[in-house]
């Protein structure tokens, strides 16, 4: 069993197939699939259950995890203290926030700790940064989530021991351009908020569905709107401004427009969902000298 082997075996389980381990690894799949069957026959057992929609853990693969992650972080923390190496912190983060929220973390943690190096990687997968952690390639990572358990929002968490730590509130606003209907409609006397009848075959632009405010809009506006795919935020949030349909965004990314007035809030009568930034990491790799101190030193 070689520390190569048990890195290839982390980032199949993260990203649960051969082909997405293999481009995150930067290895030709053919080799990720030959380490895993190396590392299979030495130990004797099977380690995934291949099915056509990925590959899980077998019980024998769900018991060598946390042994996995053990020790590739005592050869990391080898390599440092034999190198005497400044100990970086792998971060990674939504490109959506990378720009508004992301600075003020970095910000913090110089001024809490001038001896830590960070790294930054951004992704505009979720799911992508969630791998990364599980597999030992990120300390941690910046996400959006709502508030509950990890990934309350409704998506996937890889099978990690994952902790979190709510650093901030993101709120969402549903907007539209001035001339549309529903903006019309509510500014009527006698008019109240909207409900989701009132949106019953409304055009809401969205991204993907794994984007963390097409989830926010499955929970809060439900299916009574169609789904028109836009693109990221800022084309959402322009084709809002033309007309082209309503669209929940953060209310950091449309606050100009707001000012402007090229879009205007739509009032609701369900309370507006509220998203958190979340940093997220492994609780098991707590034990890697400084880490805790370091994640902790990234809260407001």
């Amino acid at each position: 069993m070689e520390l190569r082997q048990l890195r290839v075996f982390e980032a199949v389980v993260a990203h649960r197939t051969v082909t997405a381990a293999a481009a995150a690894l930067d290895l030709a799949p053919s080799s990720v699939s030959e380490q895993i069957r190396v590392l299979e026959r030495s130990l004797g057992v099977a380690l995934f259950d291949r099915a056509p929609r990925g590959m899980t853990l077998t019980p024998a693969g769900q018991r060598l995890l946390p042994w996995s992650r053990s020790l590739l972080d005592q050869a990391e923390q080898a390599r440092r203290e034999v190198s005497a190496a400044r100990f970086v912190l792998r971060l990674g983060a939504l490109e959506t926030i990378a720009a508004t929220h992301v600075p003020a973390v970095l910000a913090r943690l110089a001024e809490r700790r001038p001896d830590l190096d960070v790294a930054l990687h951004t992704d505009a997968a979720r799911d992508g940064l969630l791998g990364g952690v599980a597999a030992g390639a990120l300390e941690a990572a910046l996400i959006l989530d709502t508030a509950g358990p990890l990934g309350e929002l409704g998506f996937h968490l890889p099978p990690a021991p994952l902790d979190h730590l709510d650093l901030e509130d993101v709120p969402l606003v549903l907007v539209a351009a001035p001339a549309h209907p529903l903006v019309v409609a509510t500014g009527e006397p006698g008019t109240g908020p909207l409900t989701r009848a009132d949106l019953r075959g409304q055009r809401l632009l969205v991204n993907t569905p794994a984007c963390s405010f097409w989830l926010a809009g499955e929970r809060l506006l439900g299916h009574a709107v169609e789904r028109v795919r836009t693109g990221g935020v800022a084309v959402t949030r322009a084709c809002a401004e033309q007309g082209l349909g309503i669209a929940l965004l953060p209310e950091f990314a449309v606050r100009a427009e707001l000012a402007a007035g090229s879009l205007v809030r739509l009032p609701l009568v369900a309370k507006e969902l509220q998203l958190h930034l979340r940093l997220v990491w492994r609780s098991d790799r707590e034990s890697v000298p400084g880490l805790r101190e370091v994640l902790y030193a990234a809260a407001v």
